[in-house]
């Protein structure tokens, strides 16, 4: 297949609307859900820090996830112009290296907004920036592993964006509770990212990226998936009850329950079922993360 990424001689511009679909808004739900988690877990009060968190919701979701998204898009092409050549980039609709611009000009756009928001703010904000090129761009390019990338992509979507939250509302580091709490859903949310890889295994495979789904088969990293998904949970409902948070721990275990039930649907045809996993499993799972943020909002050791 061939897919002319640099010459589009009918267009030198963007469309307006392929670049919102470059960034993708729909993508920027889980860090901002994750900031905002942050934001209550860290025992602060909301409302005088208002402008504070919009500022962080901010820097999360449009700017470091668009940001992440553009750069994926970009580095991605080749594989896109197979599985699904109508993006902006290998459809033309985002012409030349515009792609690659926009990525480098929300990059800095983000770690000026992050200066903003103190030393511990702005050191996440560097730490998820630089994630997001590692992830995405020769020659490191993580996401050729089907581990270690899934895993980047995890700690940079949830546990990043919670450890800011609590960061720029606490102005310092985040209580110990907060960072056990984001570890754990940070972990978890592992196996969402592998349940996106189902979508793309047919180019993965021709371009030689080594997701799960490619190199363990869709059954195992669907359980695998599934795995990584369900224990950090269990471990957040522990800590829960160990700190004496018993109904907010009950009410985590409820979500638990209702996710293996469809875990187990989901596993009777993997390939088919990923995206529906996705759709409808996945908010029980960040449900439980606002739910362990109210839980240990203002614990002290």
């Amino acid at each position: 297949m061939s897919v002319h990424f640099e010459l589009h001689p009918d267009r030198s511009l963007p469309e307006p609307t392929a670049l919102l679909r470059l960034i993708k808004p729909i993508t920027w739900f889980p860090p901002m859900w994750a900031l905002l988690c942050g934001a209550i877990s860290s025992g602060a009060p909301l409302l005088p820090n208002w402008a504070l968190v919009a500022v962080g919701l901010i820097l999360a979701g449009p700017l470091i996830c668009g940001m992440s998204q553009a750069t994926n898009d970009w580095f991605d092409r080749h594989v896109d112009a197979i599985n699904e050549p109508d993006r902006p980039i290998p459809s033309g609709r985002v012409p030349g290296r515009w792609g690659l611009y926009i990525a480098i000009a929300m990059t800095l756009a983000g770690l000026a907004v992050g200066a903003t928001l103190g030393p511990w703010g702005f050191g996440a904000t560097v730490v998820a920036a630089v994630a997001a090129w590692v992830y995405s761009a020769p020659p490191l390019r993580a996401k050729q592993d089907g581990f270690w990338g899934t895993l980047l992509v995890a700690i940079s979507y949830e546990g990043l964006p919670w450890f800011t939250g609590a960061a720029i509302l606490s102005a310092g580091a985040p209580s110990f509770f907060v960072i056990v709490i984001a570890t754990l859903y940070a972990f978890g949310a592992q196996g969402i990212m592998i349940l996106n890889d189902f979508k793309a295994i047919e180019g993965d495979r021709q371009m030689g990226i080594r997701s799960l789904p490619v190199i363990k088969g869709p059954l195992v990293a669907g359980r695998m998936a599934c795995t990584m998904m369900i224990l950090p949970q269990f471990l957040v409902i522990m800590m829960l009850m160990i700190w004496d948070r018993s109904l907010y721990a009950l009410a985590i275990n409820g979500l638990v329950a209702v996710q293996i039930l469809m875990m187990r649907h989901f596993l009777k045809d993997p390939t088919g079922r990923a995206l529906w996993l996705s759709g409808l499993g996945v908010p029980f799972y960040v449900s439980g993360m606002m739910i362990a943020a109210f839980a240990i909002r203002g614990l002290t050791l």
